[in-house]
C-alpha cells in the first residue's frame, strides 16, 4: 500500500555537502518539496576540500553551473592528474593522471602491449601513453573531445578550487530555487516515541524544525546520525593510521601546475594545492609517529610561498558507518564517513551519496529494503576507495622512518591483496562493480608503487613486433603532438575564466 510521499526535508549543516544536498534535491524534485537547511555560522565547516576529481563536472552540469562562470567565482584552476613524490622511495616520482592510458587492441587492454614493450632496452614510459599526464608535465590545458581524427579521448579534468567559495555558489544557488536557510545551533533532537524516528530539531531559541526525511551533513559530529540515533563509525585506523591534519594558505609563488602535488613526509604527506589567488596546503600525518608541533614545522618549511595565517588542526578518524542511513536520517559527506584526501575524494563520495539518495528517494514509510541497499553501496563505496589509498602506502620501499616502515608491514585488506595478486601474477587488473577507480587508476599508482606483474597476457605476442613498435609509436606521436599545440594552463586561465580583479 502506497505510504505519503515526503513532502519536507531537513538538512543539518551547511558547507559543500549541506548546500550540495539542497541543490541536487531543489533541482530534481522542483516545488515538491520543501527543503530546509539549519547552520550555524557560530560552529563553521572543515572547508579545506579544494582538489576535486572529474565526477564533480557531472553535478555541475546536472545543476546547469556554468564551468568558466564558476572557475572565476571560486579562483580555480584546472586538475588533470595528482603528482607522488617520495612514495616509493625518497626522489622518486609519478602521476596518477584522470583518463585513459593509451588504446586497446584487439581483445587484450593497453597495458599488455605496453608491459611487451618493456622487455626492450628503449622502452617508453607508461605516461607518455597518456594525454592527461603529458599535459600536467607541460603545464598545458585544452578543451578537447578527441585528439585530432584519433580514438584516443582528449583530456579529462577536474578543478582545484576555493572551497567556502564553492558552498556559496551552492547555497545562492539553492536559495533561489527556494531552500529556506536558518542559523541557529541545534540543541535537542526530538525522537518520535513509538518508533524513534526523528520528529523535530529544537534550535537554541526554543523552535522547533520538523520534518519528514532529515539529511546529517553535520560533519564528524555526525550530530543526528550517530548522537541521536547511535549508528558507530568502523574504525580503519588499521589500514590508514593518519589522524591528523594541519591546513594553512600561502601567498601563490610558484608555477600554476594543473595538478595536485602529493609530497611524502617523514610520518605521512603534505598537499598542495594551485588556486588563482593563494595555494592552498596541508599536512597529514599520524601522530603515533610526529607530534603536532613537529607536524607544524615539517608543514611551514615547505611552503612554497609565505603563510597567510596560522595553520588549522583537524582531527580525524578514518572509516565509515555501517549504517550511514538509520530510520529517517540519511548522513552524508564526513557524518557518513572520512577518507583522507590522497586521491580528492571528499567532495565526490558526498556527491554519490546525494546521487545515491535521489535514486533511491523514500516515501514516509522508509521501506526496510531501500535503507538496506543504500546502506551496502555506501560502505561498498568506501571500502573500494579505502583499498585504493592503502595502495599507496601498503607498496612502499621506504624503510627510512618509523612511520614508513609501519605502512610497509600493513596487511593489505582482502579485496586489495586480491588485486595485488593479480596483478602480479598476470598483469591483469579488474575493476569491481561501480567501483570509482578504473583499470587506468589502478595501472598507473601500481607502476608508480614499482610493482611489475610476472608476465603479460600471451596473446600480445599474437601481434607481429613491428605492429606493435608502430602501434605504440603513433600513440605517442598523437599525444605529443596535440599537447604542443595545447595553450599553458596559466593561458587557458586568463583567456577563459580568470578571476576578476
Amino acid at each position: 500500500m502506497s505510504q505519503l510521499p515526503i513532502k519536507r526535508v531537513v538538512v543539518v549543516g551547511g558547507g559543500t555537502a549541506g548546500w550540495l544536498a539542497a541543490a541536487v534535491l531543489a533541482r530534481a524534485m522542483g516545488a515538491s518539496l520543501e527543503i530546509v537547511l539549519v547552520e550555524s555560522e557560530t560552529i563553521g565547516t572543515v572547508g579545506v576540500g579544494e582538489a576535486t576529481i572529474p565526477q564533480i563536472r557531472n553535478v555541475n552540469t546536472f545543476l546547469g553551473i556554468d564551468e568558466d562562470q564558476m572557475l572565476r567565482a571560486t579562483a580555480g584552476t584546472i586538475k588533470l592528474a595528482i603528482e607522488f613524490n617520495d612514495w616509493l622511495r625518497v626522489g622518486h616520482s609519478y602521476l596518477h593522471a584522470f583518463g585513459e592510458v593509451g588504446l586497446p587492441l584487439g581483445p587484450l587492454p593497453f597495458q599488455h602491449y605496453w608491459l611487451r614493450s618493456c622487455a626492450e632496452p628503449a622502452a617508453a614510459d607508461l605516461w607518455t601513453y597518456s594525454v592527461n599526464a603529458v599535459a600536467a608535465r607541460a603545464h598545458r590545458m585544452a578543451r578537447l573531445e578527441k585528439i585530432g581524427r584519433s580514438p584516443i579521448a582528449g583530456p579529462k579534468y577536474a578543478f582545484h578550487f576555493d572551497a567556502a567559495r564553492y558552498g556559496r555558489m551552492l547555497r545562492e544557488y539553492a536559495e533561489k530555487r527556494g531552500v529556506r536557510r536558518i542559523d541557529a545551533q541545534i540543541v535537542d533532537v526530538a525522537l518520535r516515541g513509538a518508533d524513534g524516528f526523528i520528529e523535530t530539531l529544537v534550535l537554541e531559541s526554543g523552535e522547533r524544525i520538523a520534518g519528514d526525511l532529515f539529511i546529517d551533513c553535520s560533519g564528524f559530529r555526525g550530530l543526528l546520525i550517530e548522537r541521536a540515533l547511535g549508528s558507530k563509525l568502523e574504525d580503519w585506523r588499521a589500514w590508514l593510521p593518519c589522524d591528523r591534519a594541519l591546513a594553512v594558505q600561502s601567498a601563490s609563488d610558484g608555477p600554476l601546475r594543473p595538478y595536485t602535488q602529493a609530497n611524502a613526509r617523514a610520518a605521512g604527506w603534505q598537499w598542495r594545492i594551485p588556486l588563482q589567488h593563494r595555494t592552498g596546503n596541508g599536512h597529514v600525518y599520524c601522530s603515533e609517529f610526529m607530534r603536532d608541533d613537529e607536524a607544524t614545522a615539517v608543514l611551514l618549511a615547505n611552503l612554497e610561498g609565505r603563510a597567510l595565517g596560522e595553520p588549522r588542526l583537524i582531527r580525524f578518524q578514518s572509516g565509515v558507518r555501517r549504517r550511514p542511513w538509520v530510520r529517517n536520517c540519511v548522513a552524508i559527506g564526513l557524518a557518513a564517513g572520512f577518507l583522507e584526501p590522497l586521491e580528492s575524494t571528499a567532495i565526490y563520495l558526498a556527491q554519490s551519496g546525494i546521487s545515491r539518495l535521489l535514486a533511491l528517494f523514500p516515501d514516509c514509510g522508509f521501506d526496510p529494503a531501500i535503507l538496506e541497499e543504500y546502506n551496502r553501496k555506501v560502505y561498498e563505496e568506501h571500502a573500494q576507495v579505502r583499498d585504493f589509498l592503502v595502495l599507496h602506502y601498503r607498496t612502499t620501499e621506504r624503510n627510512d622512518t618509523p612511520f614508513w616502515r609501519h605502512c610497509a608491514a600493513l596487511e593489505a585488506p582482502e579485496a586489495l591483496a586480491r588485486k595485488l595478486a593479480l596483478f602480479g601474477a598476470t598483469g591483469q587488473i579488474f575493476r569491481e562493480g561501480e567501483e570509482l577507480f578504473t583499470e587506468q587508476s589502478w595501472l598507473q599508482v601500481m607502476t608508480g608503487q614499482g610493482l611489475r606483474p610476472h608476465r603479460y597476457h600471451p596473446a600480445a605476442d599474437n601481434v607481429p613486433a613491428e605492429q606493435c613498435a608502430e602501434f605504440l609509436t603513433n600513440i605517442r606521436a598523437l599525444i605529443r603532438g596535440a599537447v604542443e599545440r595545447m595553450s599553458t594552463h596559466e593561458r587557458f586561465i586568463a583567456e577563459h575564466c580568470a578571476e576578476p580583479q
